[in-house]
This record gives C-alpha cells, structure tokens and sequence, in this order.
C-alpha cells in the first residue's frame, strides 16, 4: 500500500469498506491525466505521418473504462440471486 500511502494492517484491518472505496477511487482519479496524456501522444504519433485513412476521433480510437457508460439497473434475477446469498448468512 506503499503509493497510497496507508500501511497494509490499517488497509486490511481497520478501514471500512466505504473508505476503502473513496481511496481506491481517488487513487485512479490521480492518474486519469497521465493514461489522457499518453493517449494523445500514441493518437498523434500514430495519425501525424500521413496515414491515408480518416482518423477516429481520439476518445473512440481508445476508450478508457471511466469514459463507458455502465448502467446502474439490476435484474430481477440477480436480486433474487442476492436475496438467496443474504438468508444463507449466518452471523
């Protein structure tokens, strides 16, 4: 956990799940800039010779996973599935 800057037993141990989430997503969002950089170089580098085709439009020739739409709905059949895996919990 070195780069993030939290040691492994307060990672494992002591932090919430919720807080877990914050920080692995703020951790991407630092990087999104640098992944935006070099997609333009690769973009540039690859279309700057003369290449005969059209170019696609830089966010369609590569597309990153935070740029994808993802649909929040959920199927019937996974909350039924959900539902199933929460009476089998024992505490």
């Amino acid at each position: 956990m070195g780069e993030i800057g939290i040691d492994r037993h307060t990672f494992l141990y002591e932090l919430q799940w919720w807080e877990v989430n914050a920080i692995i997503r703020g951790y991407n969002a630092r990087h999104h800039h640098s992944w935006e950089q070099a997609r333009m170089i690769s973009y540039f580098a690859r279309y700057a010779m003369g290449s005969k085709d059209t170019p696609p439009p830089i966010n369609e020739w590569i597309k990153f996973p935070w740029e994808v739409k993802v649909s929040a709905r959920i199927s019937q059949a996974e909350v039924k599935e959900l539902q199933d895996l929460m009476d089998n919990v024992t505490l």
